[in-house]
């Protein structure tokens, strides 16, 4: 699962917690870790909608600053179904050094 550059470091922060996509199919799956550049995002939940559904409200949570910025982004393809993601952003593991043996004094 990707996103636009913009939109990458509120999706680090927790700020962006889901995403509309309008596809032929999902292209995600509930459960399932997608590399985001160091960290993951963990998709929670996938729902389809209707245009409808997109409000103004949907768009500014899911980072953009209304409907019509959220539709140049949203369609991939030729799909045709929309689809509502909510994810978690899953921070890398801090990498482990070893730590260095202490010396007994004689």
């Amino acid at each position: 699962m990707t996103f636009t550059k913009r939109l990458r470091e509120g999706v680090r922060r927790g700020e962006i917690t889901c995403s509309v996509r309008i596809w032929q199919c999902p292209g995600v799956t509930v459960g399932a870790r997608y590399r985001m550049e160091e960290g993951q995002i963990q998709v929670d939940s996938i729902e389809r909608i209707g245009f409808p559904n997109i409000t103004p409200e949907l768009a500014r949570e899911s980072g953009f600053l209304g409907v019509l910025d959220l539709l140049k982004v949203a369609k991939h393809g030729r799909g045709e179904s929309i689809y509502l993601i909510r994810f978690h952003y899953v921070r890398p593991r801090a990498k482990q050094t070893a730590k260095p043996k202490s010396k007994a004094h004689v």
